[in-house]
């Protein structure tokens, strides 16, 4: 992993660079920040920096020296990663026995899903957990002669989930570090780990990414119009793994039914088919509980988005072509009258469903007040 292969986060980059090119590397570093903005992968190219016997004159890993290629197939021979894993019955585990399936999560990407890793620990996946064993598994590896660099590296990935023994013995490798070895903890919520552990680390906060960093990957990496690369990066909020979620939803056909169903609700309030609106709402009932609320979040922000299409300000919208071929003819029922009662009315439906309410009444009780609402 390169620093050139990962979007955005220049700052942060020149700053982990220069830490390095200075000698003034912590030996505990802190990468913290939202999930699903690259800070695993900040780390494991700091890793590759850190060790690359042939660094490039603008600031990164070569990528083809011995060193390099050992990164990239994760089989650096000093370089340890530390992770959640899952009990296996009473058997001792630690990061080690999960080493297969570590190396295939890495390499179906950069950002780290942790509902993804979790399934791929299968059925021994109870909630995972960094254990004791582990602190003692890493004390054996760092506690041996570097082999092919000058400096051992420990990339730990969500330290805050260490159990309580774990942290303890975590603290007491960290608090006593070997001269040459090097520790890079990734963390979504440093607040959750121990606190004396948080004291010993120089901490990094990575930011959330720009809306044009996440557009740009989605269109080089991915293969999307631009339009509809910039309106899944508004809807991601800066988090990688969530504009690929909504992306995947959209290749399976999630997105355009959500849109369907839209049009056709507000189609049929407006026309006041409550015959019809009461098959909608079945339709609606039979998706399942969890795609009837992601309907509701789908239908909260077309609202908001068309009630911004009103202003004529292109830079403030964010919608697909579809989307805005659509709204184009019915942004201007959406006013400043109805769009916020619009918005509450299907947050109050989003609440009854996920308490187990009766979808069929709550969607057609939704029509109903629709109706009132664009009337």
């Amino acid at each position: 992993m390169k620093f050139s292969d990962i979007p955005g986060h220049d700052r942060v980059k020149r700053h982990l660079r220069q830490m390095v090119d200075d000698g003034r590397l912590p030996h505990a570093l802190m990468l913290h920040g939202i999930p699903g903005i690259g800070k695993m992968a900040l780390a494991r190219a700091l890793a590759q920096y850190i060790h690359c016997t042939a660094r490039t004159p603008d600031g990164d890993s070569c990528g083809v020296c011995p060193s390099c290629r050992q990164h990239s197939s994760f089989n650096h021979i000093d370089t340890f990663y530390s992770f959640p894993v899952s009990k296996d019955g009473s058997k001792t585990v630690t990061s080690d026995d999960y080493m297969s399936e570590w190396h295939d999560f890495l390499s179906r990407g950069m950002f780290m899903d942790f509902s993804l890793w979790h399934s791929l620990l299968g059925k021994k996946a109870s909630q995972p957990l960094i254990p004791r064993d582990e602190a003692r598994a890493l004390m054996r590896k760092v506690s041996t002669t570097a082999h092919a660099s000058d400096r051992k590296i420990v990339i730990i990935w969500l330290p805050e989930r260490m159990n309580e023994s774990a942290a303890n013995a975590m603290l007491k490798l960290i608090e006593e570090p070997f001269a040459d070895t090097d520790f890079i903890l990734v963390s979504d919520n440093p607040q959750e780990f121990l606190p004396t552990i948080r004291s010993r680390c120089q901490a990094v906060e990575i930011p959330r990414l720009a809306d044009a960093d996440i557009a740009g990957w989605l269109v080089g990496a991915h293969g999307l119009e631009p339009q509809d690369a910039a309106s899944v990066a508004h809807m991601a909020e800066g988090c990688m793994t969530r504009a690929l979620s909504l992306v995947a939803v959209d290749d399976n056909g999630g997105n355009r039914q959500f849109l369907d169903m839209f049009i056709s609700l507000m189609r049929l309030a407006y026309q006041r088919d409550v015959a019809r609106l009461r098959i909608w709402a079945n339709d609606l009932t039979a998706l399942g509980r969890e795609p009837s609320i992601n309907f509701y979040a789908f239908a909260q922000r077309m609202i908001r988005e068309n009630f911004m299409y009103n202003f004529n300000e292109p830079q403030l919208v964010y919608m697909s072509r579809d989307e805005e071929s659509f709204s184009s003819r019915f942004a201007r029922f959406i006013t400043v009258r109805n769009a916020p009662r619009l918005v509450e009315a299907m947050n109050d439906a989003m609440t009854d469903i996920a308490g187990n309410a009766n979808g069929k009444i709550v969607n057609f009780d939704l029509a109903i007040r629709v109706i009132l609402l664009l009337k």
